[in-house]
């Protein structure tokens, strides 16, 4: 059974790094595998969208405002603030009044400034507004799988701001692969998900700019925030128009 599960390292890598979920032990990374890995971020989406949907449905008979708040608590649980912290870090550094160079020093610092506070704030309670005005649970499954592909061409596009980051080690990874992931969010939901793909890419170039022409762990992270949010508004649009 071990033997079967290591057949699966690379989903298990893939799992064991975006999310807080349990998987199993598979030991040392070994070089290249997190490159392999990033494929089956699309697959995680999958997975971390179906916690969501049953986050919403065990949560129904509650007020809107109520369950969208338990939902957001579950979202941010099951990745473990992993990307929200990136989307924090990113806002420190990419709206400081400082050359590119600075603000690679502010993305390596720990600690959060007013611009986090503010970004985070305004971000949540976006959020939660978003899952509350929700009409179908199907955009909550969705979301995290579209998010999660659109990282990978930014992830080939442009360069590491540091070689040795977590970020730099999933480059060049089979990404068409998880093109097969996502194939089914595409075909369903298509106006949400080529709208959601844009906004990555123009905040991955806005970004790159910002920090001398590459883009870092941390934008990684706040650009799966932005694709979520940006694919669950145009979902709520496209309905309503």
């Amino acid at each position: 059974m071990m033997h079967a599960m290591l057949r699966f390292r690379p989903f298990w890598l893939a799992l064991g790094f975006l999310t807080t979920l349990p998987v199993p032990d598979v030991g040392k990374v070994r070089p290249g595998e997190r490159r392999a890995a990033s494929a089956y971020y699309p697959l995680v989406g999958w997975v971390v969208g179906a916690v969501l949907a049953l986050a919403e449905f065990a949560t129904s008979g509650l007020s809107d405002g109520l369950a969208a708040a338990l939902v957001l608590a579950v979202w941010l649980g099951v990745t473990g603030m992993l990307h929200f912290d990136g989307l924090l870090d990113s806002a420190d550094a990419l709206l400081a009044p400082r050359p590119p160079r600075e603000r690679l020093q502010i993305l390596g610092d720990v600690h959060h400034g007013s611009f986090a506070l503010g970004t985070g704030m305004v971000f949540l309670i976006t959020k939660w507004q978003l899952v509350a005005s929700l009409h179908s649970s199907w955009t909550l499954l969705f979301a995290p799988v579209a998010a999660r592909f659109w990282v990978l061409p930014v992830l080939n596009a442009f360069p590491p701001t540091r070689p040795e980051g977590l970020g730099a080690t999933a480059r060049q990874g089979r990404w068409s692969l998880g093109a097969l992931f996502t194939l089914p969010v595409l075909l369903l939901a298509p106006v949400p998900f080529i709208v959601s793909g844009a906004a990555t890419f123009l905040l991955a170039t806005w970004a790159s700019r910002r920090l001398g022409g590459g883009l870092s762990g941390d934008v990684y992270g706040a650009l799966i925030e932005l694709a979520e949010v940006t694919f669950i508004f145009i979902s709520i649009l496209n309905i309503i128009v």
